[in-house]
C-alpha cells in the first residue's frame, strides 16, 4: 500500500527522525507550568524533608549527594602479557565475583575492558609475526 497516510513496514513518515534536542510536548507543557517556581518548590521539598517526610528526604538528598554509578575496585588479578594467561585472569574475575568482592556487573565491565586487552595483545602478536614473515622474504 502506498496511499497517503497509510503504514508501509520498514518504511519511517520521518526518516530523517527527530531532530537532536527535542523534546515531548507533556515534558514542554510541565516545564511552562514550573516556570518561575523552582525556588518556592524546593523550599517546600525542603521543609517537608525536615518535618520529616522520608520521600521529600530522598529527593533531597539524591540531589545533594546522587548515588555513585561506578566506583573503584582493588582485587588480585595476575599479569595479562599474552594470550595464555587470559584463563587466569578470569579465574581470578569468576574468584572475586565468589567470594562477593565484586558484583556480577563489575565483573561483565572488567571482563570488557580484559578483552580489549587481549585483542590488543593478539593484534601485536600478529604484527610481530608479519613484520618476521616480511623480514624473512616469505610475504610480497
Amino acid at each position: 500500500m502506498s496511499g497517503r497516510g497509510k503504514f508501509q513496514p520498514g518504511r519511517s513518515g520521518n526518516p530523517a527522525g527527530k531532530a537532536k534536542g527535542t523534546r515531548n510536548a507533556t515534558t514542554r507543557a510541565i516545564e511552562a507550568l514550573l516556570d518561575g517556581e523552582a525556588e518556592a518548590l524546593t523550599r517546600t521539598a525542603i521543609e517537608l524533608a525536615q518535618g520529616g517526610d522520608t520521600v521529600a528526604l530522598r529527593m533531597c538528598l539524591d540531589r545533594l549527594v546522587p548515588p555513585r554509578k561506578d566506583r573503584p575496585i582493588t582485587f588480585a588479578l595476575p599479569p595479562i602479557t599474552t594470550t595464555d594467561d587470559l584463563p587466569l585472569a578470569t579465574g581470578a574475575i569468576v574468584a572475586a565475583v565468589a567470594a562477593g568482592e565484586l558484583t556480577p556487573s563489575e565483573a561483565a565491565e572488567i571482563s570488557k575492558t580484559l578483552d580489549v586487552h587481549v585483542r590488543a595483545i593478539e593484534a601485536t602478536e600478529l604484527h610481530r609475526r608479519m613484520a618476521a614473515l616480511e623480514a624473512r622474504g616469505t610475504l610480497g
